[in-house]
């Protein structure tokens, strides 16, 4: 305690001793001078000679009469400052204490404290009005009673400074002010010790059905505490920095979850002539970390500030849950899918819009509940730029994506008569448009850009576009297919495309196109499968089978001569690819059994000429079954450097079946 509040104490304790023995004395004066009014009276008549002497007498009787009902009005509001006095010095010893030890108890005294204060002031300053009075009456009444009047004035001094103990318990270092430091810090260190992060390493496929109103992260009794902490600090004004500390320790907490899904990548930069397909995989993740940031822990701290603030009203809590996921990170998601919508437009590009507006639409709901109100303006404005960025971007890319097949006519087709690249990807890319995953989404799209255009989505709009592509790819390959000069390798090339074409049954597209544009694919595969049989593998044996019967240096001439032209077609062939492995099948088994006896028959009929000269093996090189092993084994697909036959269907993995000039090429982004 220090010294000046002890001298304080003193002071007052000796000018109550005052105050009651001049209250004691002028009440058995004025009980004296009632009971001897009558002799007073006499007293007059008989010695008027004294009038003058004791004049002074009734005047000092007067005197001290006139205060008494002062002194009665002073007395009780001092008694009673001495009294909170004593109170507000117990409750400074108990307020020492920690209040982890008991909250609740610590949580009265601070209210107690609080009320004491207050009525401290107001009875300090009720008597002072008093004593003030007091003062005035006798130095309006010459009283020259100078001790009476020094501890009149002491007793001012006293309970003026007993009343700025309010004010100076409310200051630094002042007891009510360390006491609600005290609770600030209980504060925080009830939210450090409840810190629980999320746990978000693992995906649930399930995400986007899953309930979204999480339950509360804390303990029903913890969160009693920090209500009643909060209650005590607002009502002492000190709400912004409760607000402040929990802000604070939340996004701690906040960012601690985050940690596992390291999103570094989110701060990554790139610009317009950066590629989609460069950052693919982070949109990948971007849609589940969004949805994992959105229905867990942005939840989670949605319904903490709402419990832990609920009796400051929302208007308190949303603004605190604001700060929270404005500090932790939403806007990092925001800006991360406003950069992939700058990049440089590509077919990847639309299926990872499409990617993020699913993500945006699944979390819709959440978006509008968490994020609606005034305390997050700059996410729902951030969100809309997001959304219409994603939706023009998507729609460009889809109404271009004709017009950038027909860019490609001019490319050369591959050397080897297979599916071009090109073709490959479009037909798997409009089965992926055409699926439960994406069409739904496109179609959505593609509404939304017609209602702001105030026109009217047509039901057709997906459909005829898809339809232009295909029609865009079927004249590309006739204009392909004139770029091969070997007219068998032509007949080749249409073949593989036709089939690839009839592959389609059964798929998205496939059903789309309908039966009968499959079976006249169908038409078209066999069509030019006879063709390039009859004029490549037909045409050599066809010279095995003419003129039968005639000498040996023919027969040894015209063996030479289909020695030369088989090598020389079959050189050129072990090059071409079938990729339908059962459309290769089929051909080799047609090649083998159409020819092969051909080939047979003539080495049994005149293959003895041939062997009359010493080296028979120059005429006759190859056996039948050597010749039927060479053509068995034509037409097979190369290795990829992977080691794999197979086309991956995956858009995923579209990027690598996409020729690298196959970009659009739109000024526009």
């Amino acid at each position: 305690m220090a010294m000046s509040q002890v001298d304080g104490i003193d002071n007052l304790v000796a000018s109550r001793i005052v105050l009651k023995t001049s209250i004691e004395n002028s009440r058995a004066l004025a009980s004296a001078f009632d009971s001897t009014g009558q002799r007073l009276e006499g007293m007059k008549q008989r010695l008027p000679s004294l009038e003058a002497a004791v004049r002074h007498v009734p005047r000092q009787k007067c005197t001290f009469v006139a205060i008494r009902e002062h002194i009665d009005r002073a007395i009780g509001p001092a008694a009673a400052v001495l009294k909170v006095y004593d109170i507000i010095q117990e409750l400074q010893k108990s307020l020492l204490s920690h209040p982890c030890s008991d909250l609740s108890t610590y949580l009265l005294m601070v209210k107690q404290l609080e009320e004491s204060l207050k009525f401290l002031a107001d009875n300090s300053r009720l008597a002072i009005q008093w004593l003030e009075a007091i003062l005035e009456f006798l130095e309006d009444n010459a009283v020259h009673d100078d001790l009476y009047i020094l501890n009149v004035n002491k007793s001012l001094s006293i309970l003026q400074e007993l009343q700025a103990t309010d004010k100076h318990a409310r200051l630094g270092g002042g007891i009510l002010c360390a006491a609600l430091d005290k609770l600030e810090i209980e504060f925080k260190q009830i939210l450090v010790e409840n810190r629980i992060c999320v746990v978000l390493d693992s995906f649930s496929s399930s995400i986007r059905n899953q309930a979204s109103i999480a339950p509360s992260p804390l303990p029903v009794a913890v969160i009693q505490k920090l209500q009643a902490i909060v209650e005590r600090l607002d009502a002492d004004n000190r709400l912004e920095k409760c607000i402040s500390t929990y802000v604070e320790v939340r996004c701690l907490n906040t960012m601690r979850s985050f940690q596992a899904l390291d999103l570094d990548y989110l701060n990554q930069s790139f610009n317009e002539f950066d590629d989609v397909q460069d950052v693919e995989c982070y949109v990948d993740q971007w849609c589940k970390h969004l949805q994992l940031a959105v229905k867990q822990v942005f939840e989670t701290e949605y319904k903490l500030c709402s419990d832990v603030f609920e009796k400051n009203g929302p208007e308190v809590w949303m603004d605190c849950f604001a700060k929270i996921v404005t500090q932790s990170g939403i806007l990092s998601f925001l800006r991360f899918g406003k950069k992939i919508t700058g990049c440089k437009n590509d077919p990847v590009k639309l299926m990872k819009l499409l990617d993020i507006f699913s993500t945006l639409d699944n979390l819709r709901v959440d978006f509008n509940r968490l994020f609606g109100g005034s305390a997050c303006i700059e996410i729902q404005t951030m969100t809309r730029d997001l959304l219409k960025g994603v939706v023009n971007g998507a729609c460009e890319i889809f109404w271009e994506l004709p017009i950038q097949v027909e860019l490609q006519r001019r490319s050369s087709p591959p050397l080897d008569g297979s599916v071009p690249r090109l073709v490959s990807f479009v037909t798997d890319y409009c089965n992926h448009l055409l699926g439960d995953d994406y069409r739904p989404l496109l179609t959505q799209i593609l509404t939304i850009q017609q209602s702001w255009k105030q026109e009217k989505y047509q039901e057709e709009l997906v459909t005829n576009q898809i339809y232009y592509i295909i029609k865009q790819i079927g004249l590309n390959l006739d204009a392909w297919s004139k770029a091969h000069y070997d007219l068998t390798l032509s007949y080749l090339f249409m073949m593989n495309n036709h089939c690839h074409f009839c592959s389609l049954k059964g798929t998205n597209l496939g059903g789309l196109m309908g039966d009968s544009w499959l079976k006249a694919h169908e038409q078209y595969r066999d069509y030019y499968m006879t063709l390039y049989l009859r004029e490549s593998w037909g045409k050599i044996f066809a010279s095995l089978s003419q003129e039968r019967g005639f000498a040996g240096d023919l027969v040894k001439k015209r063996l030479k001569s289909f020695n030369e032209e088989f090598d020389h077609m079959y050189q050129k062939q072990s090059n071409w690819v079938v990729p339908c492995e059962d459309l290769r099948l089929k051909m080799c088994k047609l090649v083998v059994q159409a020819y092969v006896p051909v080939y047979r028959s003539y080495l049994q009929d005149y293959g003895f000429q041939a062997e009359t000269d010493a080296s028979p093996s120059r005429h006759v090189k190859y056996t039948t079954q050597g010749l039927e092993a060479m053509l068995s084994s034509l037409f097979q697909p190369k290795l990829s450097k992977s080691g794999s036959t197979k086309h991956n269907r995956l858009i995923g993995k579209i990027k690598d079946i996409v020729t690298d000039n196959f970009r659009l090429t739109l000024m526009a982004v």
